[in-house]
């Protein structure tokens, strides 16, 4: 009997690549079923790195799923950097992990939505509002951070 071969899931992420929430949910995935996993960091510039370095990115979630993950840099456009990772991919899942909604340029630009239209599934992973010093780290870097303040 033949063994299927292993479910290709793309995980889509930059501030959030090594949160707790999206290993767990990696972790649950190649747990579930035999899943390949590839890490894209979108958003990123000539100007500027990746938010998280890819290498530690990698490597937490190589752990999770505890088999090698594939990671590379997009470019500055989110959906375009998907498009071309989805066109030269056969992929059967897209996790696309981001800020929650309120500080999110992800979902305040529709980018699951648009994702789909690309014909793969698309799960949306957001880590739960907390007041924490990641929290802290995360709103500086977002697209509504609040005013900082002299004191």
């Amino acid at each position: 009997m033949d063994t299927p071969a292993p479910r290709r899931t793309l995980v889509v992420a930059n501030l959030t690549a090594s949160t707790p929430t999206l290993l767990q949910e990696v972790q649950k995935r190649a747990d579930e079923s035999p899943t390949t996993f590839e890490l894209l960091i979108p958003n990123v510039d000539a100007k500027k790195a990746a938010d998280w370095p890819l290498s530690t990115a990698v490597r937490l979630l190589s752990k999770a799923a505890d088999a090698p993950v594939e990671g590379r840099l997009g470019g500055e456009d989110a959906f375009e950097s998907v498009r071309e990772a989805v066109a030269g991919g056969s992929y059967d899942e897209i996790i696309i992990s981001t800020l929650p909604k309120a500080r999110s340029e992800w979902l305040q630009k529709d980018l699951p939505t648009r994702v789909e239209t690309l014909g793969v599934p698309v799960t949306v992973i957001t880590p739960p509002e907390e007041p924490s010093a990641v929290k802290a780290f995360a709103d500086s870097f977002s697209a509504k951070a609040p005013p900082t303040t002299a004191g």
